[in-house]
């Protein structure tokens, strides 16, 4: 209400000129309206100083992607460049890299469980199986260290940056393959790591959308682990056992560029439609191509750079966002010519 509105502006003009006096700002007999925006103004900007602690040291921070993996350099060009930025803020950082050779619960954890004794001013992890990760990034918050999460989130304890929404992934390539596919045909899709929250949401969103297709059919479902090799070799005997298959459905990096090379060997490019994920040169070659039909992207790029913001952000004192999803694009030949 208006009375409720002009009691609130007078308690707020009270308070600001009670804060003014203690810091000797103004006199409250003489205060204007003017006069009490520029104090506030004053006292905010006095209140960021006190609450933003300035850094006086050089930052570490460790960074622990899922595997070693060529979807992650252009994560590390983002973190190099906000290196390079914050430098000229003044701030030095150095960050290391700590990679699994392959999909490693076991060995990740092992890695985060030891960054942990070391005491980075920050640690990012790409959660590979966000269940038993969470165990070991407790013990992170618990020793007080800054903790974030990239790429794969593993709960709404550890702040994330990256993409969210797996699902809407996986549903628009699936649509995207069935209406090429004009509504009917027989489907393989390769599942990446089962126990990356982010390859099954998109497997989910590939069945939703299929689901309004009766005419398509899912004949083949193998996890390939996030790894090439695999995928070549899965893809090879899915052909065998079905030379009838129409698609494929990809879940990673990885996959799309090893479906692609067991169907062109199999002399099918072009014939069997492939979709998957993410802007590896050689995904985007295979899709200038025709090769692969379409690739959803994510923002790698914006993932580092945020990434390594936050967590100086962190060390200042300053909030970050809970969760930034930095989004994803279809990306397909014709956007490319």
């Amino acid at each position: 209400s208006s009375e409720m509105e002009e009691v609130l502006e007078v308690s707020d003009r009270i308070m600001v000129m009670h804060l003014g006096q203690v810091k000797g700002i103004v006199d409250a007999h003489s205060a204007t309206q003017e006069g009490l925006l520029g104090i506030a103004m004053s006292l905010n900007e006095d209140l960021h100083r006190t609450l933003v602690r300035p850094v006086t040291k050089p930052l570490t921070f460790t960074y622990i992607p899922k595997l070693a993996h060529p979807w992650y350099d252009e994560v590390k060009r983002g973190i190099e460049d906000a290196i390079r930025e914050v430098k000229k803020e003044g701030v030095e950082v150095a960050y290391v890299w700590d990679e699994t050779a392959q999909a490693d619960v076991d060995e990740q954890n092992r890695k985060i469980e030891a960054a942990v004794s070391r005491k980075p001013d920050g640690l990012s992890v790409a959660a590979l199986d966000p269940v038993t990760n969470s165990q070991v990034l407790d013990e992170a918050l618990n020793a007080n260290l800054n903790v974030l999460t990239f790429g794969q989130y593993a709960g709404p304890k550890y702040p994330f940056v990256g993409r969210r929404d797996d699902l809407a992934d996986g549903y628009d390539l699936a649509k995207h393959l069935a209406e090429k596919l004009g509504g009917k045909g027989k489907v393989a899709i390769l599942s990446g790591s089962l126990t990356a929250p982010d390859h099954q949401g998109r497997v989910q969103g590939f069945k939703k959308a299929l689901a309004e297709y009766p005419d398509i059919e899912i004949i083949f479902e193998q996890p390939d682990n996030d790894n090439l090799g695999q995928a070549v070799s899965i893809t090879e005997s899915a052909l065998q056992a079905h030379p009838d298959l129409n698609g494929i459905l990809c879940s990673n990096a990885s996959n799309p560029i090893g479906a692609a090379r067991a169907v062109t060997s199999a002399g099918k490019a072009g014939e069997i439609l492939i979709v998957g994920m993410d802007n590896l040169p050689e995904t985007l070659e295979l899709v200038k191509k025709g090769v692969i039909l379409a690739t959803k992207v994510q923002r790698q790029w914006d993932i580092g750079y945020w990434s390594l913001r936050y967590l100086v952000a962190l060390n200042r004192g300053q909030a970050i966002p809970q969760d930034h999803d930095t989004g994803a694009t279809l990306v397909t030949a014709e956007l490319l010519r």
